[in-house]
């Protein structure tokens, strides 16, 4: 779909159907809507009083124009109560609306945004109407064959606005949307592919597509390059797939030369049945999403340099399969990680930790200025805080604040756990330094305690993305399945550390 802004007035501009906001327990239309309704002889307040909508979040009803302007339709959105309306609200009601556009078979509609009253800035605005329309119509489609032609796709979007300073500032703030939920797109690709056809290797060449970027390089190193590093906790968990494990590092040199980087880890399980300690079966298929943090990760490191942001970033991203098999690695077990500390094997099923401990260790190496991991890590987490939230924990306040903030500005919230010092002693072995696994209790805490072991000195923010990142029921503008979660949030985040970095 192609995204364009253009000067005008929704009552001039010629479009298959214009999206309206309709706020709840409103009878009176004001500003631009009321002018609307004006061209088109009450025929917006008429279709409020009779009740065919109401303004409840979400609720869409489209009707013809009957000539009234040149659009032939205009698709109304409840966008809840007025006082209630949020940039998050904003890309729902937005999505609900292009959805409904499609159903309609329709292959263009526009909006305004003087229709969408809320106290942010215009850039904000004119981005969460790009987020919403965009991200609310992905559709993961390339294995249907079946009445592959009925298929309804949108072409074209266009947002218009009469006012010249509102182009001028919200033009670049819809490209800069158009970029990250391309990304989006990216990501939720990658994680709603099957095992099959994302392997460690085929993710090792979706990193290919993102290096062909400008300032950005790319080092897949394999199986032996590991054992030279001693990153045994990774080939581990790798040894019981036959397929080849990948260690994916991806930088990114926006910055000045001697600034240093921002390192984010991603976790990049392409498959996971649990290993020996072999999940249920039940849901296991979607098992294929356990490389999303990953998948965040390179379509983070894609939107920044598509913006050209001003940072320094390394994506690393290690990427195998866990299986059981004759060669995998077995409860019991003891691996010497790539930082020398050794790790007794509780459960082969926790095992997300088990390659990010020599990621992480790998990450120090470039003397980051903060590291970032985000890992489809624990159950636990979704009973802590269900599917709509990221389990944030880490060693340093001033980054857990600016990941909430950007958490906050993105809708892609974080809420933060407790890391204190005696979640420590669940993971104390007895015959190594630690154990994968500290029990029940706790889960996803001593599973980032278990993390923190490994990150140095340097400032960190684990975030447990286990929940949102594959969705059993729709969210507004967010399908069934791979969410992409994260890349808004790292991306927003960059952004915001490229501000700091100016000053």
């Amino acid at each position: 779909m192609k995204i364009y802004m253009k000067k005008g007035t929704v009552t001039n501009f010629k479009s298959e159907a214009i999206v309206v906001p309709i706020f709840q327990k409103e009878k009176r239309l004001s500003g631009a809507m009321e002018l609307l309704d004006k061209k088109c002889n009450g025929l917006i307040e008429e279709i409020i009083r009779g009740g065919d909508i109401e303004g409840k979040h979400l609720q869409v009803f489209p009707t013809h124009t009957r000539g009234c302007i040149p659009a032939k339709r205009i698709v109304l959105v409840g966008a809840g109560k007025r006082k209630e309306f949020t940039l998050d609200k904003l890309r729902g009601a937005v999505a609900a609306a292009a959805r409904e556009v499609r159903s309609l078979n329709l292959k263009n509609f526009s909006t305004s945004l003087e229709f969408y009253p809320l106290e942010q800035t215009i850039d904000q605005i004119a981005r969460a109407v790009v987020e919403g329309a965009v991200l609310g119509l992905y559709r993961f489609l390339p294995y249907k064959t079946v009445e592959r032609k009925e298929i309804r796709e949108i072409e074209e979007f266009v947002i218009v606005d009469k006012r010249d300073a509102v182009l001028r500032t919200a033009m670049p703030a819809v490209d800069e949307a158009g970029i990250i939920a391309s990304a989006v797109y990216f990501a939720r690709d990658m994680a709603s592919q099957p095992g099959n056809e994302m392997t460690p290797t085929d993710m090792a060449n979706e990193a290919r597509k993102v290096a062909r970027r400008n300032n950005v390089a790319l080092k897949v190193y394999g199986e032996g390059w590991m054992k030279k590093m001693g990153m045994n906790a990774f080939l581990g968990v790798a040894k019981g797939s036959d397929e080849p494990a990948k260690f994916i590092v991806l930088e990114y040199r926006g910055g000045k030369m001697n600034a240093p980087f921002i390192a984010l880890v991603g976790k990049g399980l392409t498959f996971d049945s649990g290993g020996i300690s072999l999940k249920p079966a039940e849901k296991m298929d979607e098992m294929k999403s356990d490389m999303a943090g990953g998948a965040a990760v390179m379509g983070a490191l894609m939107a920044a340099a598509d913006l050209r942001l001003k940072v320094n970033v390394v994506g690393l991203v290690p990427a195998t399969e866990n299986l059981p098999g004759g060669r995998a690695y077995k409860p019991g077990d003891v691996l010497k990680t790539m930082s020398g500390q050794t790790i007794e094997i509780i459960s082969t099923d926790a095992e997300g930790r088990m390659i990010l401990v020599d990621a992480l260790t790998y990450a120090g190496r470039y003397k980051p200025e903060a590291i970032i991991d985000l890992a489809t890590l624990t159950g636990a987490c979704v009973i802590a805080l269900g599917e709509n939230v990221i389990g944030m924990m880490g060693t340093d306040d001033a980054l857990k604040e600016k990941i909430r903030k950007a958490g906050d500005e993105t809708g892609e919230r974080v809420w933060e756990l407790p890391l204190w010092e005696e979640y420590n002693e669940l993971i104390k072995s007895d015959v190594a330094d630690y154990k994968n696994s500290g029990g029940r209790p706790g889960g996803a805490i001593t599973a980032a305690a278990l993390l923190g072991k490994f990150v140095g000195k340097y400032p960190w923010v684990h975030l447990d993305i286990a929940g949102p990142a594959w969705l059993s029921k729709e969210r507004p503008y967010i399908p069934r399945g791979a969410s992409g979660v994260g890349v808004r949030l790292l991306v927003q985040f960059l952004k915001n550390w490229q501000q700091k970095e100016k000053h």
